[in-house]
């Protein structure tokens, strides 16, 4: 599957944010916490959410989706864990280790395969894997599965993590409603996806408290009920579409668009001469027709409230149309600039270091990881060949391409297809040249 895209148009308009992948998937999971019936709202029809549905089908979910205009709605069911060993899956993601903590809450046992998401390098699963057994599981590391098992069920634990993983503070939370007692999460991420699952759970009757300094307590209850919960807007979709906005010149209505999801964000658009507007219905960004160039900026990415790494790629890209030098550290993750080689093929001046650039050393510092690039601008792109190489590579090469000179060809559609709900037909509504193609 390719894109195949005309760069050079102002986009304008209007365009609605889908729910928050990083949000729907979890939380598809969470229903198996219960036998009663969940509904989610907002539901985001993507990749992601169909390897999970396929994951939950597997396990005994019976799963409905419903279009509306205001947003999808799923209808999901597992009155019985019908198989709790789930062994392969047709396609890549990570979120069937986050299976594991309900499927010991419901039968005591679980076997889930172990698959990747984004090719972003090694994502560490000994965070998960020390929170659980320290809550009673035992848990097996196979070469192509976890096999887990809580023979005595799974009780309460005081937990600290050496790093606030998104993905271990929700399992544990996972594994935590339903054990016995009381379990303390310390340097628990809050991300507002992670605040949005606990939301839900609440409402289906669990007891979460989060506290300060990234501090979260659970007090375990013995069963949780069905829910009716809206979706968070996914705020990364809401960052693409501001950076199209800013890039092409352009002024974009991104309703559902939340001021709070964004701050950190919003900061940094503005410090480099983009703009937005607060409206009850979302944000309209836009650049000021005096900031016919960009300014460059030093940003870092951070766990939340930080700048997220999600927000880096499709920044970079409007970095390259900045007038001096640029820097991005990236904390997160040690390997997350595949992509600069495609936007210097486009004409872009980009040099990746293993330093830590604009600030003060992080994890990665000495270890010879790639993690931090320096921009160069601006410049003027062209039309290129690429290649997807992960999710939001793929939003970065769609950004170039339409603000290159030129056709584009961008294969590997389905993986931005993973996280961004039927793109290219949202994007020709504000007048993107952009079709799909087998």
């Amino acid at each position: 599957m390719k894109f195949i895209i005309r760069g050079g148009k102002k986009l304008e308009g209007e365009i609605r944010l889908a729910g928050a992948k990083n949000a729907a998937t979890k939380m598809m999971v969470a229903s198996i916490l219960t036998s009663e019936p969940c509904v989610l709202e907002n539901f985001p029809e993507i990749g992601d959410t169909e390897i999970t549905a396929e994951l939950c089908r597997s396990i005994g979910s019976n799963i409905e989706v419903e279009n509306r205009p205001d947003g999808s709605v799923l209808k999901i069911h597992t009155p019985e864990i019908k198989n709790s060993k789930v062994i392969s899956l047709s396609r890549r993601n990570r979120i069937p280790i986050l299976a594991l903590g309900p499927l010991l809450a419901r039968v005591g046992e679980a076997e889930v395969p172990i698959l990747g998401g984004d090719k972003i390098g090694p994502r560490p699963v000994d965070i998960h894997i020390n929170a659980l057994t320290a809550m009673g599981a035992e848990i097996e590391i196979l070469e192509d599965r976890y096999v887990a098992s809580a023979k005595n069920g799974l009780h309460g634990a005081n937990i600290t993590f050496r790093y606030p993983s998104v993905g271990a503070t929700e399992n544990t939370i996972l594994a935590a409603v339903l054990a016995v007692g009381l379990t303390e999460i310390h340097n628990a991420a809050v991300e507002p996806e992670v605040l949005d699952l606990i939301k839900m759970l609440q409402q289906m009757g669990a007891i979460i408290e989060v506290g300060a300094n990234r501090n979260i307590y659970i007090d375990g209850v013995k069963e949780l009920r069905g829910v009716t919960y809206r979706i968070m807007p996914d705020r990364n979709e809401a960052v693409s579409f501001a950076s199209l906005a800013v890039a092409t010149g352009g002024r974009i209505l991104v309703k559902e668009a939340r001021h709070d999801d964004l701050i950190t964000f919003l900061n940094v658009l503005r410090k480099i001469g983009g703009e937005y507007e607060i409206q009850s219905g979302g944000i309209v960004f836009y650049r000021p027709p005096e900031n016919k160039i960009l300014k460059p900026a030093n940003i870092e990415t951070d766990p939340y409230p930080g700048f997220m790494t999600d927000w880096q790629q499709p920044v970079a890209v409007l970095l390259t149309q900045a007038d001096g030098d640029s820097t991005i550290h990236e904390t997160v993750y040690e390997d997350r600039f595949s992509y600069v080689k495609d936007l210097n093929l486009m004409g872009a001046e980009i040099k990746v270091f293993s330093q830590c650039l604009g600030g003060g050393s992080c994890r990665f510092a000495g270890r010879d990881h790639n993690h931090s690039a320096a921009i160069h601008g601006p410049s003027k792109l062209k039309a290129a060949n690429l290649e997807v190489r992960d999710l939001r590579s793929g939003i970065a090469h769609i950004i170039a391409a339409l603000i290159a000179d030129g056709e584009s060809v961008i294969t590997g559609a389905e993986e931005i297809d993973r996280g961004y709900e039927r793109i290219d037909e949202r994007l020709r509504k504000l007048g993107a040249s952009i079709i799909r193609k087998e």
